[in-house]
């Protein structure tokens, strides 16, 4: 399967080196818009040709199966669409998109294509999510009471910095778009949807570095039963302190934890033993800052798993478009 990777930056780069490394893939062509990106990109990828724009690569660029977008939020849905037109299947990264009716349009552009759309929620591929979400289909977990995400991140000058796209309201859309979306997949791939929301936004100390909340408090009720809480942070100091995910329920209790929520912290369930798990892959590293945990791998071998033998998408456009929904409906309350 030949890709083309819009968007060369740090996860657009990363993308680029797993294709070039996976078998079954082949990595065809790089393109971004800043021009001196490219000397760099020739002596790492030797061979591969570099475009300044889609628009270029799309007329004139060696054939791909598959354009992987990893460009700024705003410009997720115009490029996928753009994308689908041309004949390819699309991987996008989070968010699918940054209003409900564009993640709708891809959705649309999709089917009238025959094409399919890949959404990046890495959080799916980690062993203590997939877990999770395999004891609660097998009906373990009985009836849902309390489910409690937090999300303490730290996120500041050097994430933020100026002349950026990030901290823009209209090209980033916002704390939960930017930093947590998989975090709310997460939430709605294992309990489904949310409904009777209500929430409060505070910003305490990025009034110099976004145009939007840094902290917000949602409370909420699951659509099966339940009731559920949402904190999120990107105020806290030096380093992320935690993602963390709590559920309790009618057959017990338990808690994914750590800076990524990479480990099991608790599990005491009725008549169940928590069973080893594989370890999870290390967190994204960007410098001074750190991101989730790098699934990105899993998310290319899906991609292939799927085109080439008929397997199923692990995040297909519809949940991409439910997350960008769910968001938006938290940010309506603003």
């Amino acid at each position: 399967m030949r890709f083309a990777i819009c968007g060369v930056g740090h996860i657009g780069r990363r993308h680029a080196s797993l294709v070039a490394r996976q078998p079954g893939a082949q990595l065809v062509a790089l393109i971004d818009i800043r021009m001196e990106l490219q000397a760099a990109l020739a002596a790492e990828f030797p061979g591969v040709p570099f475009f300044s724009s889609l628009e270029g690569y799309l007329q004139a660029g060696p054939a791909a199966d598959v354009l992987t977008v990893a460009t700024p939020n705003y410009l997720h849905a115009p490029q996928a669409i753009q994308g689908l037109r041309a004949g390819l299947h699309v991987v996008v990264e989070k968010p699918m998109a940054l209003r409900t009716q564009d993640a709708q349009a891809i959705v649309d552009t999709a089917q009238a294509t025959g094409r399919r759309v890949f959404g990046v929620m890495q959080n799916r591929y980690s062993p203590p999510a997939a877990w999770l979400k395999r004891i609660y289909d097998e009906g373990r977990l009985g009836q849902i009471y309390l489910v409690q995400l937090t999300c303490f991140w730290n996120r500041d000058e050097r994430y933020y910095t100026p002349d950026s796209w990030h901290g823009s309201r209209q090209h980033d859309g916002g704390t939960l778009f930017t930093q947590f979306s998989h975090f709310v997949d997460l939430l709605y791939w294992v309990f489904g949807d949310i409904t009777n929301i209500s929430a409060r936004f505070r910003d305490f100390n990025h009034q110099h570095l976004t145009e939007f909340e840094d902290s917000g408090l949602v409370t909420f009720d699951l659509v099966r039963g339940g009731s559920g809480t949402l904190q999120y942070s990107t105020a806290v100091w030096d380093q992320n302190l935690e993602s963390s995910l709590t559920v309790v329920a009618e057959h017990g209790s338990l808690r994914l934890g750590g800076q990524y929520m990479d480990k099991v912290e608790h599990c005491h369930l009725r008549d169940y033993q928590l069973p080893a798990l594989p370890p999870t892959n290390p967190a994204n590293h960007y410098g001074a800052y750190q991101g989730s945990a790098a699934n990105h791998v899993h998310v290319i071998e899906n991609v292939l798993e799927t085109l080439q033998k008929g397997g199923l998408a692990t995040t297909n456009a519809l949940e991409g478009l439910k997350v960008v929904e769910m968001i938006e409906r938290v940010y309506s309350l603003k």
